[in-house]
């Protein structure tokens, strides 16, 4: 797993002798991330969520700041130690484009199913904005499987991984730094 092509037409991190530089958009400085702080019912469950494309956190921290103007935006930098994640037999997933599996696996999680407890690490596209509407239409009955996918074969996915295990985290997580970004905008 790890991220080494273009997706959605953004630059991927850099990764570099087994290292991938990860991000989380934010405002709070997160050096000791935890697992289960988040709600439940998400994408890929209640993990840590980071990204390896840089644009992307940015924007999130930006969406957090809007929602609490009293803080700033922060872009948390990590490095993900990939080859420790294999060698140590961490179960991963890793889905490639939104498709039925990636809309399967996100429909149980939302539903609150619990697809992820298989998972020590999952990685796949954002269901941001873009795919929101497919996603909730296909969730509340208003479309069908097969005319969600076809709304959904036109997005190019973004990229988020969601670090289920604070085992993972402890082991294979290393924070780097924290830089304030410009509000409304990136660093």
């Amino acid at each position: 797993f790890g991220n080494a092509r273009q997706l959605g037409g953004r630059r991927p991190a850099e990764r570099r002798r087994g290292m991938l530089t990860v991000y989380h958009g934010s405002v709070y400085r997160v050096v000791r991330p935890l697992v289960g702080g988040g709600r439940v019912n998400l994408d890929f469950g209640p993990g840590f969520y980071v990204t390896d494309i840089r644009e992307q956190a940015e924007n999130w921290a930006n969406v957090v700041w809007r929602r609490n103007t009293s803080l700033s935006p922060l872009l948390n930098v990590y490095e993900l130690d990939v080859e420790r994640v294999e060698r140590e037999g961490y179960r991963t997933l890793r889905f490639e484009a939104y498709d039925e599996a990636w809309l399967d696996f996100i429909a149980s999680n939302r539903k609150g199913g619990g697809a992820w407890r298989d998972y020590d690490l999952v990685e796949g596209g954002v269901a941001n904005d873009r795919v929101f509407d497919a996603i909730e239409a296909y969730l509340d009955g208003l479309a069908s499987k097969e005319t969600a996918l076809v709304l959904l074969a036109y997005q190019h996915p973004n990229n988020q991984l969601c670090l289920l295990r604070q085992r993972l985290i402890d082991d294979c997580l290393r924070y780097v730094r924290t830089e304030e970004l410009r509000k409304g905008g990136g660093a």
